[in-house]
């Protein structure tokens, strides 16, 4: 935040844990206190609207807000409503969804309910799926390319099952380019693993710690393989790939699992948890397998028109119009 020009602030505050713990005590008094906190810093900098984006960190800064009167909206990204939106929803002017099936776990006014989906980084959907692969330079002899990644950090579940598909299928299909991001934490164990199989020797295989032009490359890919984190999935519907969640179970009330599941009960996507895929991981390799042939080629094809349902192009216009309209709906009281 400071590197890139805005202050910050700290306010203390902690999320409740799910089960029996001395830490709720504490996160119970944070929630108490920390909006008397929040509206001393509030007092000074004098904000026309305060949004927030779900995480419990938003509570103290929107609470503080809707007490003094100031416009407020929260976004919710994912297909289930944290906590904290619940615990804000009487109190703000208005909640912003990704999914529209989010509406069904929030109990507030239905008028304060807006779909919107998710602002997405500029890039995503510039590219045309061969432009792409003329940008990454791509050769012709590659009919399919698949794409798979577990974000920035990594994670070794999908990893472990990446490598299996690589062994299994890519490794015996030439015509496949696979490009596999393990994550700055799994990069040396990954690599070491993906040179002991072999898979080294495989030119149509590239193994990277990192991706940082997605964009192209997800325009590329004809399949991928990744987490269901609400950013992934929205990036996912507004470029309409064919895709594959492996949802990761350690995250706040299993919501990366909700977000895979709307998109595989549409058949927008296919879903696998991590339970699934011991044991050489088969039904993600058979899957794989499917989908990158050409008897796999209309299922295919059927996600990707399915996935486009829930893509939001206009998103960023969509909450700053609304944005607009809250404040001035409050100055004109």
């Amino acid at each position: 935040m400071p590197k890139a020009g805005y202050p910050l602030y700290y306010v203390e505050v902690q999320g409740l844990r799910r089960s029996l713990s001395p830490a709720n005590l504490k996160a119970a008094y944070l929630a108490a206190t920390s909006p008397l906190k929040a509206k001393k810093i509030l007092d000074e900098f004098k904000p026309d609207l305060v949004v927030g984006t779900g995480g419990y960190v938003c509570w103290p800064v929107v609470k503080a807000a809707a007490d003094m009167g100031i416009p407020t909206a929260l976004h919710e990204s994912n297909a289930i409503a944290g906590i904290a939106v619940k615990m804000l929803q009487k109190h703000v002017d208005r909640i912003y969804l990704n999914f529209e099936k989010t509406g069904e776990s929030l109990s507030c006014d239905r008028s304060k309910l807006m779909k919107v989906g998710n602002p997405v980084m500029r890039g995503f959907n510039d590219m045309t799926r061969e432009e792409a692969r003329k940008a990454l330079g791509i050769p012709d002899r590659y009919k399919y390319v698949l794409l798979s990644y577990a974000g920035s950090m990594g994670a070794e579940k999908v990893n472990d099952a990446v490598l299996c598909v690589m062994r299994d299928f890519t490794a015996k299909h030439p015509e496949v380019l696979h490009i596999h991001a393990t994550g700055s934490i799994e990069w040396e164990l990954c690599g070491s693993q993906f040179r002991e199989m072999g898979l080294d020797k495989c030119e149509n295989i590239e193994l990277v710690e990192y991706i940082y032009d997605m964009p192209v490359k997800m325009a590329a890919a004809d399949l991928t393989i990744n987490r269901a984190g609400a950013m992934t999935v929205s990036e996912l519907a507004l470029t309409g790939k064919s895709a594959i969640f492996i949802p990761s179970p350690n995250v706040a009330e299993n919501h990366q699992y909700k977000n895979a599941k709307v998109l595989a009960d549409a058949d927008a996507a296919a879903l696998f948890e991590e339970k699934d895929l011991t044991d050489g991981a088969k039904p993600l390799v058979e899957e794989v397998a499917r989908l990158l042939s050409p008897e796999g080629e209309a299922v295919a094809e059927s996600r990707r028109k399915n996935i486009r349902q829930f893509a939001v192009p206009e998103s960023n216009k969509l909450i700053y119009s609304d944005l607009v309209k809250l404040v001035e709906a409050k100055k004109r009281k």
